[in-house]
């Protein structure tokens, strides 16, 4: 019972977390859009430690996409795009950490821009929203979550 509240909060934390952390992105204009740049995604590391941090991503990205105003569509494929994001780094990063940030990048080139498109009406090519889309991935997952990544290893 013990190890299962310890798992419970564990997985509420990195949700909590992302929503703040999605927030805190939001008030600069960049949670969502053409040009995206979720301090949050940093955390899609945190499968690479415990498996509880795949719902507890997968519920943050619904709820920071519910309250911050993001159409239902988006709410529910952004969702799915950190959920298999983060199920990639889970079940393939554990054997090799360094491909962890990889899984969410891509998840998140594939189908945010089809969104932007689809639900949003973004006029611009699919390829141009893989480009913007995939620099801030690149940027939070890749660079801010490696090091985020390499920090927690040292106290983990």
């Amino acid at each position: 019972m013990k190890e299962r509240t310890l798992h419970l909060t564990r997985a509420a934390l990195i949700a909590a977390l992302y929503v703040v952390l999605t927030f805190l992105s939001q008030i600069f204009g960049l949670a969502s859009g053409v040009i995206q740049f979720r301090l949050s995604e940093a955390l899609t590391v945190m499968p690479l430690f415990y498996k509880e941090a795949v719902p507890g991503l997968w519920i943050g990205c619904i709820l920071a996409n519910i309250l911050t105003g993001c159409a239902f569509w988006d709410v529910v494929f952004g969702s799915v795009a950190t959920l298999l994001g983060a199920l990639g780094t889970y079940y393939i990063g554990r054997k090799k950490p360094a491909l962890g940030p990889v899984f969410p990048i891509l998840t998140n080139v594939l189908i945010v821009p089809a969104v932007l498109q689809y639900v949003y009406g973004v006029k611009d090519s699919y390829w141009f929203l893989m480009i913007t889309v995939g620099v801030g991935e690149i940027v939070c997952c890749g660079i801010m979550g490696w090091a985020l990544y390499k920090v927690y290893k040292k106290i983990y």
